[in-house]
């Protein structure tokens, strides 16, 4: 008889767009619980969803897509009904439903991050009775959770208080496949390297006004809701490269030729309280990181980066600058981020908190 395991990583989430979900069942294997996984991605961008948020009329479609990935995921999961944690991906705010109902016994953690009315003002999308709505579903979300992880100490602070003795702060950090040591370019010429979705948060049209003053090689990789306005504002830099996306080792690989990592740049109440995918990954790849100054991005990073204000493309440009005129601080700053990195954003060393917490409900 097969044995059950002790999390069961479950949801509609999709572990490539969305590296959040791949890093805590990395830790949580690394801390010696047997993990597996039943997702259904429901497939929508975060360009999709926006657009459907300022078009309420096409919510029908993601409700009609929803029914048949939990139809999938009810089906997939009847040999693990007694599993004793279950694991809810981000996005997961309608899946924690459905996850209570099918592991009516275990722990049920939501990886919240942060709430769907964040997300939504962040995106300037909905209006009030979207944005009620919005609120009802966060509501319910942290209401049937047993465990609720957010990313961030401001998120900890903005989960209501009724909810609050339930969660935890459990940074992003990056998965093991994006560690490598830096390695020296073979000339002293700056490479540039931005990737992401373009919502507001990653300030994208504030970077393209800077990369047009900055003489910099730099590649722009990824589409979303702000491409258009970035490019527009970046139309005199002669030397940015556009894709619109890469797979994940493909993104890896072109890390690996770069000295720099773009983070975010928003002036946004949700891009003063985050710390991205990006920068994690870049400072695990061994990359520089420059990124807007901001508590949680100060308390991951340290002195391992160059932090420039939010909102401010004169001081990213400024920056850029001074960093291609000065290869041995290029250098020590990508060693300081790849040391920073080693210490603090492996999966095992993120998922520390969480994993203290599940010990006593999985023995």
């Amino acid at each position: 008889m097969r044995a059950v395991p002790d999390v069961v990583a479950f949801g509609t989430y999709d572990p490539v767009k969305n590296p959040r979900i791949a890093v805590l069942v990395e830790g949580l294997r690394a801390h010696g619980f047997v993990v597996e996984e039943r997702f259904v991605p429901v497939g929508f961008d975060s360009k999709m969803r926006t657009r459907m948020l300022r078009r309420p009329w096409l919510l029908v479609l993601f409700v009609l897509r929803l029914i048949a990935c939990w139809t999938k995921l009810w089906r997939s999961s009847r040999d693990l009904k007694s599993a004793p944690v279950v694991v809810v991906g981000w996005m997961g705010y309608l899946d924690v439903h459905l996850a209570k109902r099918r592991f009516k016994r275990a722990t049920i953690v939501l990886d919240h991050l942060t709430s769907l009315v964040s997300t939504s003002g962040d995106r300037d999308a909905g209006d009030g009775s979207i944005r009620r709505m919005l609120a009802r579903i966060d509501d319910g979300a942290l209401r049937v959770s047993d465990v609720i992880c957010v990313d961030t100490d401001e998120h900890l602070a903005d989960v209501p208080q009724a909810f609050r003795a339930k969660a935890l702060t459990v940074a992003v950090g990056a998965g093991d496949e994006w560690f490598r040591a830096p390695r020296r370019s073979e000339d002293d010429r700056l490479r540039v390297i931005f990737f992401g979705q373009y919502t507001p948060l990653q300030g994208g049209p504030v970077l393209g006004a800077a990369l047009a003053s900055a003489d910099v090689d730099v590649t722009m990789i990824g589409d979303g809701q702000e491409l258009e306005t970035t490019r527009l504002a970046a139309s005199a830099a002669s030397r940015a490269r556009w894709i619109t996306w890469l797979t994940e080792p493909e993104l890896r690989s072109a890390l690996a030729a770069h000295d720099v990592c773009l983070g975010i740049f928003g002036a946004t109440p949700k891009a003063l309280a985050v710390v991205p995918n990006k920068v994690y990954q870049g400072a695990a790849s061994g990359l520089a990181i420059v990124t807007s100054d901001t508590p949680p991005q100060r308390r991951a990073l340290g002195d391992a980066a160059v932090f420039v204000p939010p909102g401010d493309a004169s001081a990213i440009a400024d920056a850029l600058t001074s960093l291609a005129n000065d290869p041995a601080r290029v250098w020590a700053l990508r060693v300081a981020a790849s040391r920073r990195a080693e210490e603090s954003f492996r999966p095992r060393a993120v998922v520390e908190p969480l994993a203290q917490l599940l010990r006593v409900r999985v023995s």
